[in-house]
């Protein structure tokens, strides 16, 4: 048996007005997605306990499998097992973005993003960031467009931080870092904004028009978790693939191999139909693979419904579809797509309603086949839902047929 989970961050939505008072998602055309949902089985699935911050990592952890209330430290430790830095147990990682803030008396976040800065210029500025600013205490590490990584070494737990992308066009003052410790953390956040006012980067990108990385924002802070493997539990080989070291990482500590595409930008202009050969590929000698999109939510946080609505369909036709039609070879199998959480256009961030999912298996008798598109509507009007969402997991790689026939009772 083979097992195939396609997933596009952020994907679910609100309904849209100018859609006619339907989401992206059903506003898109995703012809793949609804065979899968017709065919097979869909649902809700809630993938953010009650207390937990709506993120992506709290998110895929359920989606894998894993109780946030038993697995989850924070953001930053996930993203530094990715990168390859190792963390002593008293350590503290953090996420550390590179973002543009419009400066006045009040500065004000203008851009999460940096204008989703490219990774060399990136990593140009984080490496002058790190023999500045870097010392036995604080170490930069560079990652993949505006997202990297902050180690504090035996850094103060007690630190409270705000993601940048809950607070776009707010004044940053009462979201800086607080709690003990944190004037450590605003020390190195003022020291970076004198270095990069005047760093050859963001000159370059003033005079090109671009929005220059003139801050950084350290959030999602913690420690390293310990996790039992997902290849232990369930006896079988798999990998990931996705481009954010977020979710590579989550990988790294579920046991699954990282494959990185080249061309996986973590953007709306990354090599999606790689990714789903890739998966193809990994699967002619793994039982499980796991592939993520991350373009969805990035236009979910732009507020773009265009560019969300073109996302989507990119992820059904050159991942979703491209695996659809050539798994069937490999095998039996049982293939799931799915959104991790959604991302309204009207918020511009995570929201921690359930999100749609859909199954189909090669096995007739595993699949309800209740005829419904893939959508936040359709999914609700089925009644399924797994809740807590971590559940899901245990049903799709374990007795997932037992699972349907009690639905059919």
């Amino acid at each position: 048996m083979k097992y195939i989970i396609l997933l596009g961050d952020g994907m679910a939505d609100y309904p849209i007005d100018s859609l006619g008072g339907m989401t992206p998602l059903e506003a898109a055309r995703t012809p793949y997605m609804d065979e899968i949902a017709r065919k097979g089985t869909v649902g809700l699935i809630d993938t953010i306990p009650r207390g937990f911050p709506p993120g992506s990592d709290v998110a895929n952890l359920s989606v894998l499998g894993y109780n946030p209330g038993e697995y989850y430290t924070g953001r930053g430790p996930l993203e530094a097992a990715s990168m390859g830095v190792r963390l002593a147990p008293e350590d503290e990682a953090y996420r550390c973005n590179l973002v543009t803030l419009r400066m006045a008396d009040h500065p004000v976040m203008d851009d999460y993003s940096a204008g989703h800065i490219s990774t060399g210029e990136a990593r140009a500025i984080v490496a002058d960031l790190d023999r500045e600013l870097g010392s036995g205490a604080f170490k930069f590490y560079s990652g993949v467009s505006y997202r990297h990584l902050l180690v504090w070494k035996r850094g103060a737990p007690s630190v409270k931080t705000v993601p940048p992308h809950d607070i776009v066009g707010e004044q940053i003052d009462r979201y800086l870092p607080s709690g003990n410790g944190a004037q450590e953390i605003k020390r190195l956040i003022n020291l970076a904004r004198e270095i990069l006012s005047v760093h050859p980067v963001n000159i370059s990108r003033i005079g090109r028009g671009e929005k220059p990385a003139n801050s950084i924002w350290p959030w999602g802070q913690g420690k390293a978790p310990r996790f039992t493997p997902l290849t232990v539990k369930y006896g079988l080989k798999g990998s990931i693939i996705s481009a954010v070291d977020l979710l590579n990482g989550i990988g790294i500590y579920a046991g699954l191999e990282v494959i990185r595409v080249r061309g996986a930008t973590g953007y709306i202009d990354t090599d999606y139909a790689g990714k789903a050969q890739s998966a193809l590929e990994s699967l002619k000698d793994k039982d499980f693979v796991f592939v993520h999109v991350e373009a969805p939510d990035e236009m979910g946080h732009a507020g773009n419904i265009e560019g969300k609505i073109k996302a989507v369909e990119d992820f059904d036709s050159k991942v979703v579809g491209t695996v659809l039609r050539n798994v069937g070879g490999l095998g039996d199998y049982r293939l799931m797509v799915l959104s991790d959480h959604p991302t309204p256009i009207s918020r511009r961030t995570h929201v921690p309603d359930p999100s749609p999912f859909a199954v189909l298996s090669s096995s007739r008798e595993e699949n309800l086949a209740v005829d419904a598109p893939f959508g936040e509507a359709a999914a609700k009007r089925t009644g399924l839902l797994i809740s807590p969402g971590y559940r899901l997991m245990e049903h799709f790689l374990g007795d997932w047929r037992g699972f349907i026939a009690a639905r059919c009772r």
